[in-house]
């Protein structure tokens, strides 16, 4: 028997509900086998029943009003047992998820932007360096999959978009998130594709900025080593929906 691939995917779709064609389309196209979402901008009753009715899917849907929410897809035929769903105590605004499988943990993560409130994401960023921090130390291997809203170096600013005081590049969050790779944690994409400067994610939504692929990478699939060691692709699709957030999905060995 030919051992088939893992695949872990995560977007930010800004708006589940605006957004439910495409993610019905992405999840048609790749069938990830694990899928983290962010910024559902609803709560779990307003998620379109086509979605949290899916039948190949265990999901967990986390989210308020309007603002903020993330999300977890889980397909059965990888992981028969339902899994065990939780939200780590620094949880403030429907900003992370995680579910508890039989090899590894998963989490669906949304750092705070910090525009209105810095200091909050600084706490989040930090918080979740110590779940990290966790895991590490018991042996117990993680996948951060999301929206972290921080670039880790220049190389993942477009020329014209690099502003040394802008928030998603101040030297102070660099460092944090820094600090969490240093928790066993391997940035898959940029380990697959160390020197290229075009690996988006976001794109601001005016001038054209997602055709002309000028933007930020601030969405990333993280994992520990021991999974890392297996990822063979880690690609981010910047033609796909309608989101201002392109997904990135990443392949394992089995």
């Amino acid at each position: 028997m030919v051992a088939v691939p893992l695949t872990i995917a995560t977007w930010n779709i800004n708006g589940v509900r605006a957004r439910q064609t495409d993610l019905h389309a992405f999840i048609d196209a790749e069938r990830p086998d694990i899928l983290c979402l962010q910024e559902l901008k609803a709560t779990p009753d307003q998620v379109p029943p086509t979605l949290t009715g899916l039948e190949d899917y265990w999901s967990c849907w986390h989210g308020g009003k309007g603002y903020s929410g993330v999300g977890l897809l889980i397909r059965k035929s990888r992981f028969p047992d339902s899994p065990v769903w939780a939200h780590p105590a620094f949880d403030f605004e429907h900003r992370i998820v995680t579910a508890q499988l039989p090899e590894f943990t998963v989490a669906s993560v949304y750092v705070p932007n910090g525009g209105k409130d810095y200091e909050a994401k600084l706490r989040f960023v930090t918080a979740l360096d110590g779940l990290a921090a966790h895991h590490a130390a018991n042996g117990l291997p993680l996948v951060l999959g999301g929206d972290m809203n921080i670039t880790r170096t220049d190389l993942d600013v477009h020329p014209k978009e690099r502003k040394p005081k802008a928030i998603g590049q101040l030297p102070e969050e660099r460092t944090l998130f820094a600090h969490l790779l240093g928790r066993d944690l391997i940035d898959l994409q940029r380990h697959l594709h160390p020197d290229d400067g075009e690996l988006f994610t976001w794109w601001a939504p005016w001038r054209d900025m997602r055709a002309r692929n000028i933007g930020w990478r601030i969405d990333y699939l993280l994992a520990s080593s021991s999974l890392a060691s297996r990822v063979t692709a880690c690609t981010g699709q910047r033609e796909t929906g309608t989101s201002d957030h392109g997904p990135l999905i990443a392949c394992f060995d089995r």
